[in-house]
C-alpha cells in the first residue's frame, strides 16, 4: 500500500453565511474543517464518528456531489477539479460512489440490466458483446443469479439491492470507493455478508475502500485504519488495531467504550 489513491489538504465545507435582503444574516456552519487525510491504494480507511459530525459531506466532496469551500482533493494522483472539469467520464472511471440506501440509489424505472449498462457505455465506453461479458463477471462476482438483469430495483430485499450497488459501482471499473455507510440499512446478517463480499471483492479488483460508517463494530471488522471525525475535523488517525485497543482521544475513548465488539474473520 504505498502509492495514495487518494490525498485531502485543507478541506472544508461551510453552508451558509451571507446576508440575506432584509434582516440578519444568515447562520453559517462549518460541517468540515480543514481535514486533510491519504487513502493509500489498496487500503480500506473508515471514517468513523455520530451523525452530523461531517463525515458524509467529506464523502460527497469526494465524489463530486458537494463542492469543497476550500482545500485541495487529488484522485489518484490528479487534482479532482480538474478531472470534474474534464467530464463525468475521467471522473467517474476513478472513483464511485456506493449509497446508505440501496433501494433508493437505483431507478425503479430502469432494469438492472439497463442500470449495469450505462456506466459501461458512457464511462468506458464498452459495445453490447463486452458489456453482456461484463454483467455476467459482475453479477457473478457479487453473487447474484443472471436472471438478476431483467428484474427491477423493487424485486430485491436490501442486501440484494446493495449488491447490484456495488456491481454498478464496479462497472465503471473504478478502483476507488466511497461506501458511504453501506450496511446501515440492513438487517445485522446481511451486514456481515456484505462485509465479507466487500473484503472478497476488495482482492479481485485491488480496490482502495473510504469507508463512511458511525458503527464502530462494522468498522473494526472490515478497516485498515480508522480516522475519528468530530464536529467536522479529525481528532485521532490510527491503524484499526490500535485505536479499539488503545484509543487516545478522549471522544474516541467514549465511542469505543460504547461501542459492541466483533472481530474480524
Amino acid at each position: 500500500m504505498s502509492a495514495a489513491a487518494v490525498q485531502i489538504r485543507e478541506l472544508t465545507k461551510t453552508f451558509g453565511g451571507g446576508r440575506r435582503l432584509f434582516g440578519a444574516p444568515h447562520h453559517e456552519v462549518k460541517a468540515v474543517k480543514s481535514v486533510s487525510l491519504d487513502l493509500a491504494k489498496g487500503e480500506t480507511l473508515a471514517i468513523v464518528g455520530e451523525s452530523g459530525s461531517g463525515k458524509s459531506t467529506l464523502a460527497r466532496m469526494l465524489v463530486g456531489l458537494e463542492e469543497p469551500t476550500s482545500g485541495s482533493m487529488l484522485i489518484a494522483g490528479q487534482d479532482s477539479t480538474a478531472l470534474r472539469r474534464s467530464g463525468p467520464k475521467a471522473f467517474g472511471k476513478r472513483i464511485q460512489y456506493v449509497f446508505q440506501d440501496p433501494v433508493a440509489s437505483l431507478n425503479p424505472r430502469k432494469t438492472i440490466r439497463d442500470i449495469l449498462a450505462t456506466p459501461m457505455a458512457l464511462l468506458c465506453g464498452y459495445e453490447e458483446p463486452r458489456r453482456r461479458l461484463r454483467m455476467k463477471e459482475l453479477l457473478d462476482a457479487v453473487q447474484m443469479p443472471e436472471d438478476t438483469l431483467d428484474r427491477y430495483p423493487h424485486e430485491f430485499s436490501g442486501g440484494q439491492a446493495q449488491r447490484i450497488a456495488i456491481a454498478r459501482a464496479l462497472a465503471a471499473e473504478a478502483e476507488i470507493l466511497v461506501l458511504d455507510e453501506p450496511v446501515s440499512a440492513l438487517d445485522v446478517s446481511v451486514q456481515a455478508q456484505v462485509l465479507l463480499l466487500l473484503r472478497d471483492l476488495k482482492t479481485r479488483f485491488d480496490l482502495s475502500y473510504l469507508f463512511i460508517s458511525h458503527d464502530l463494530a462494522v468498522v473494526e471488522a472490515i478497516s485498515d485504519r480508522v480516522a475519528v471525525m468530530y464536529f467536522g475535523e479529525f481528532v485521532e488517525t490510527a491503524p484499526a488495531s490500535r485505536l479499539f485497543a488503545n484509543p487516545e482521544h478522549a471522544y474516541t475513548q467514549r465511542l469505543v467504550a460504547s461501542a459492541p465488539r466483533i472481530r474480524k474473520a
